[in-house]
C-alpha cells in the first residue's frame, strides 16, 4: 500500500458513512476497498462518490463487464452480468472499485455515467460489445472492438469459441461476405510424451 494513501479501513468508513444506505456491501481485500451498490442507485452513488469532499473521486481509471455464469466453475449464484468502475482521487491519493449488477439476466441494462466521468464512453462501449450490457443514456453505444457484422457478445461464458459467423472476400461479388460458420467445433487433447530419463544428467 502507498504509504501516503488513506488507511483502506479509514477509507471504508468514510465511504459507509457518506452512502449509508445506498450501499449494498462493502468489503477491503489486499488493501483495496470494493463496494457493491444496486443499479437504482448507480448514478447517485456515482456522483457522489466523484463530489463529496471525503471521497472526489474525479477519475473513472477503468470500467469493463463481468460474467460471473459459472464463476470460479460454480454454477451461477445471484445476478449474472456485472459492471466494475476503478475510480481514483488525485487529491486524496485513494482508489475504489464500484461494482453495480444488472437487474435482468436477459437484457443487461445499467445507466451511463459518461455524464459523470467522460472517460466512460469508450469503456462503455466495449463492454456492451463484448458482453452485451447496455448502458442507457449513452450518446452513441455502438460496437468498438468487433466488426460491424459480429453476431453476439464474445465474452459472454457462452459464447461459441468459433463464434456464429465467418467473414471472407467474394471475388465474384468483389465485397466482403458473411457465412456461417464452417469449422466443427473440437477439443483438443494435448499429448504428453515423457521419455525414460528426460532432465538427467547422466
Amino acid at each position: 500500500m502507498n504509504s501516503y494513501a488513506i488507511d483502506p479501513q479509514q477509507l471504508k468508513a468514510n465511504v459507509e458513512r457518506v452512502l449509508g444506505d445506498l450501499l449494498v456491501s462493502s468489503v477491503v481485500r489486499l488493501d483495496e476497498l470494493t463496494i457493491v451498490v444496486d443499479a437504482a442507485n448507480y448514478l447517485r452513488v456515482a456522483e457522489i462518490l466523484r463530489d463529496d469532499p471525503a471521497c472526489r473521486f474525479e477519475q473513472l481509471i477503468d470500467l469493463c463487464g463481468v460474467d460471473y455464469s459459472t464463476y470460479k466453475d460454480q454454477p451461477q449464484v445471484g445476478l449474472r452480468f456485472c459492471v466494475v468502475c476503478h475510480l481514483l482521487s488525485v487529491s486524496l491519493n485513494q482508489r475504489v472499485r464500484l461494482k453495480v449488477y444488472a437487474p435482468d439476466d436477459t437484457f443487461p441494462v445499467v445507466q451511463s455515467v459518461c455524464g459523470i466521468w467522460s472517460a466512460a464512453d469508450w469503456f462503455e462501449r466495449e463492454a456492451f460489445d463484448l458482453f452485451g450490457i447496455v448502458f442507457d443514456g449513452h450518446n452513441d453505444l455502438r460496437r468498438i472492438l468487433t466488426d460491424y457484422g459480429f453476431i453476439g457478445h464474445p465474452f459472454r461464458k457462452d459464447f461459441p469459441i468459433s463464434g456464429h459467423v465467418e467473414m471472407s472476400y467474394d471475388a465474384e461479388q468483389k465485397r466482403v461476405v458473411y457465412r456461417p460458420v464452417t469449422i466443427e467445433p473440437r477439443e483438443n487433447i494435448p499429448r504428453i510424451i515423457r521419455e525414460d530419463n528426460y532432465g538427467s544428467l547422466h
